[in-house]
């Protein structure tokens, strides 16, 4: 079984990332192929970049930073559940991809964005080079949601309708294949 990590990205007070990855990871279990994890880097609380070697080197001097890595290493595929700010990604997720390095390559990625009418995708596309320079695979199948304050409940529950369900669907597909193929490869 392919262990999926969900990563949520924001960590900003307010954020509806949460309520997007709570409606998201049924929705990956349910699916049957994927042992779903979720790192939520609000909880993670790693500080900005403060390991003093290179992440290449994998000589890591921080808890936090070991931890990362254990979360990371054991997966072998990402989606992460991003915002667009000033129509670039979450900071927060920035700074954790940029912590490791190894422990990245040869797996697929894909997302779940949201924002206002870009839904997040100049996020997405800013992200791609970082992943590809760290030998992830971003599949081209993701979930973006355009117009998200206006449906979270007022309970704060995302309100996902039936065309958000079939994106999921599209992009679990893909990032399984993306997953068993990449499994062949020495990491």
């Amino acid at each position: 079984m392919t262990k999926l990590l969900v990563v949520i990205a924001s960590v900003r007070p307010g954020r509806v990332g949460e309520s997007v990855a709570n409606w998201f990871v049924p929705l990956a279990v349910s699916d049957g192929r994927f042992n779903v994890e979720v790192a939520d880097l609000k909880e993670l609380d790693l500080p900005l970049m403060d390991e003093p070697n290179m992440p290449g080197r994998r000589e890591y001097t921080r808890e936090h930073t070991k931890n990362w890595s254990g979360i990371v290493d054991g997966a072998d595929a990402f989606v992460f559940v991003t915002p667009e700010y000033n129509a670039t990604p979450a900071p927060a997720l920035k700074n954790a991809i940029d912590y490791l390095f190894h422990e990245w390559s040869y797996k697929p990625a894909s997302f779940v964005s949201y924002g206002g009418v870009w839904a997040g995708a100049r996020a997405v596309q800013a992200l791609k080079p970082t992943l590809t320079q760290l030998s992830v695979m971003p599949v081209p199948e993701m979930v973006p949601i355009p117009g998200v304050a206006g449906l979270i409940d007022e309970e704060g529950n995302f309100q996902g309708d039936e065309r958000h369900e079939k994106g999921v669907a599209t992009m679990l597909g893909s990032l399984a294949k993306w997953s068993e193929a990449l499994k062949t490869l020495p990491r």
